[in-house]
């Protein structure tokens, strides 16, 4: 009935089959987040006694990978531009590597041959009448890849969610492993009294109408909890949970004010609960693009009163953000912060936040210090940071000299260490 059907089943292959595309000394994209293809990762892992210098290039990983465990150095090597939970302890053992990047600017990585790539692996939808599949919940660097790569492994999975926007033709895809897989999801995080008051202090920022960054943890999700009483809320988000499900249903995000994409949530990934995923699937007020136009200051800052909210690790007394190590260790990466800072800037009315408990290590530790940790990198620089806020309040730094931006950090760092920060200050 369609000339692609033949197509798709001249392609079905089993898992071990597909793997046997990929050789030493390649370079392989893995598919971001939720678009990871496990039956895939689990064959090409399986290969390991007869590859050598296998590099699997990666951001967001849900789940461990076996790729970097012990007896696999020789064959595969994990290059992580953002780490986590499953990735970090790999990189500090020396079993795995981390390239800095902004996340918008991976796509140019492989587009420019910065980091020429040999093959994708990743999960997509089964085809739509036209032969195209959807990416599902992973646009980000996932459709660059599919475009650079010369070989496309893709494991279709009826239980990913169809959403609208990036998609990839049967044309471009090398061999198809059918294997239903669930998706992985994150639970919705525990939020306690600090994140709340933090989440109240941020809800005075954003005001009717504003469009939002946002992203997932307790912090995100506490502010999102006090943004009930908001109207005409909108989203373009380089990614999004539950939360925002839940503002939606309720009324509150409504996209209607957007200055771009009028009606439409746009991201460019998500990950969350079956309730997200659920509410995602053929949704067509969704909107799933590729990281280097969700992600462009440029296109960022066409959004009137643009609210851009991120966390940090640590912010100094001049304003400078760590949000990425704890001391000479990296812990994750600049993702998206920079990119939706620099746009929240070019906005019309716009807002960048920078959100954190004022302590760490339960109580023992002020996130507002004199100085970052010796060794940790500047992820934001001062200048693009608009207000810092804490269960103490919030400190607007645009405009500020350095004494005005100290004594404001100081006033909503944690009482027991103000002290010393204005000892430090004055030294």
């Amino acid at each position: 009935m369609h000339d692609w059907r033949e197509q798709y089943a001249q392609k079905i292959v089993t898992a071990d089959e597909a793997v046997k595309h990929i050789q030493s000394g390649q370079r392989v994209v893995l598919g971001h987040a939720c678009a990871a293809p496990p039956a895939i990762v689990s064959a090409l892992a399986a290969r390991a006694p007869e590859l050598r210098n296998v590099e699997i290039d990666h951001m967001v990983v849900m789940e461990p990978l076996p790729f970097s465990q012990p007896g696999m150095e020789r064959s595969f090597r994990l290059n992580g531009m953002f780490l986590g939970a499953p990735t970090r302890d790999h990189v500090r053992d020396g079993r795995a590597t981390f390239t800095p990047c902004f996340f918008s600017e991976v796509p140019r990585l492989f587009r420019e041959r910065i980091l020429p790539i040999d093959a994708v692996i990743l999960q997509v939808t089964p085809p739509d009448a036209e032969g195209y599949c959807s990416l599902g919940l992973s646009a980000d660097f996932t459709l660059a890849a599919t475009e650079c790569a010369p070989m496309v492994l893709a494991q279709v999975n009826s239980l990913l969610p169809h959403t609208n926007g990036a998609r990839i033709h049967l044309d471009r895809i090398t061999a198809i492993v059918e294997a239903d897989a669930p998706i992985p999801e994150v639970a919705v995080p525990k939020v306690g009294e600090v994140e709340m008051q933090i989440g109240r202090h941020v809800a005075t920022l954003v005001e009717d109408g504003a469009t939002l960054q946002i992203g997932i943890g307790a912090l995100p999700e506490a502010a999102l909890r006090c943004l009930g009483g908001k109207k005409d809320l909108g989203i373009h988000s380089e990614m999004f949970s539950d939360g925002v499900v839940a503002l939606a249903e309720a009324g509150v995000i409504t996209n209607r004010r957007k200055t771009l994409h009028a009606d439409k949530f746009i991201a460019t990934f998500l990950m969350g609960t079956r309730r997200l995923y659920d509410w995602a699937h053929n949704n067509p007020a969704l909107e799933m693009h590729p990281v280097d136009y969700v992600n462009d200051p440029c296109v960022i800052g066409r959004h009137d009163r643009m609210v851009s909210l991120n966390s940090a690790l640590q912010v100094d007394l001049y304003g400078q953000v760590n949000a990425e190590m704890i001391g000479h260790r990296q812990f994750s990466g600049v993702g998206g912060q920079v990119d939706f800072l620099r746009g929240a800037s070019r906005s019309r009315g716009g807002r960048g936040i920078i959100a954190l408990a004022s302590t760490a290590s339960r109580g023992t530790i002020s996130r507002i210090c004199a100085t970052l940790d010796a060794g940790a990198a500047v992820t934001t620089s001062r200048q693009d940071v608009h207000f810092v806020v804490t269960e103490y309040g919030v400190a607007e730094l645009r405009g500020k000299t350095l004494q005005q931006r100290a004594e404001a950090l100081i006033s909503i760092a944690h009482p027991d260490f103000r002290a010393g920060l204005w000892r430090a200050l004055e030294a």
